[in-house]
């Protein structure tokens, strides 16, 4: 999918989102103050009748202190130790990877959840597209990221001092800081992995 998420994956996400958003017991108006959402954008995500773009999700998911791939499970999950994201999406390895979410310049298909008492960590391929950057807030204190770059150069890791990774070559940072994610000539295709410590 470019940029929109089919009806079905919409209502799951919104459905998700409510719950998320209710169990922190915050108003629908505190969570769009929190995240910079527009409180009627929040309440159309929320319904299903609004699409979400990955940069909307990011800001909701970070106002919450959550991971993205907190609102791309399934939800009613059983807690504890867990792989998900397997639900709707495309075959990879000979299984079905999590639903595709795409924005502005990066598209990201959720592969794996791991959770356990520590930590969770996910896993996404991600398309990086030229002509842009990707910013994304700070995540919560201990929150760590790393990129292994397919094909293409990308420009990656915080904000203050992206580096520069080629095909075959990873770079690990701090996600706790601003940071971003940018395509330098054509486009990139790469894994991205982001490991959120508890508490």
């Amino acid at each position: 999918m470019a940029g929109a998420a089919s009806a079905g994956l919409s209502a799951r996400i919104g459905l998700r989102l409510r719950e998320l958003r209710a169990s922190r017991g915050l108003s629908l108006s505190e969570l769009a103050r929190r995240s910079g959402v527009g409180k009627a954008t929040l309440s159309g995500l929320e319904s299903g009748t609004r699409n979400p773009t990955l940069e909307t999700l990011y800001a909701l998911t970070t106002a919450l202190g959550l991971p993205l791939s907190a609102v791309l499970q399934d939800s009613g999950r059983a807690a504890g130790p867990e792989v998900s994201g397997r639900a709707a999406g495309p075959e990879v390895s000979g299984r079905t990877a999590g639903p595709e979410v795409s924005g502005r310049v990066l598209d990201a298909v959720l592969l794996e959840r791991f959770e356990d008492a520590a930590a969770v960590s996910e896993t996404y391929r991600v398309r990086i597209r030229p002509g842009g950057v990707q910013r994304s807030a700070a995540h919560p204190p201990g929150t760590v990221e790393h990129l292994v770059v397919l094909s293409g150069t990308a420009l990656v890791g915080a904000e203050s001092s992206p580096v520069p990774v080629a095909a075959g070559g990873h770079h690990t940072w701090a996600a706790d800081v601003p940071h971003r994610y940018e395509a330098v000539g054509a486009g990139v295709e790469a894994v991205l992995v982001i490991r959120h410590p508890h508490g």
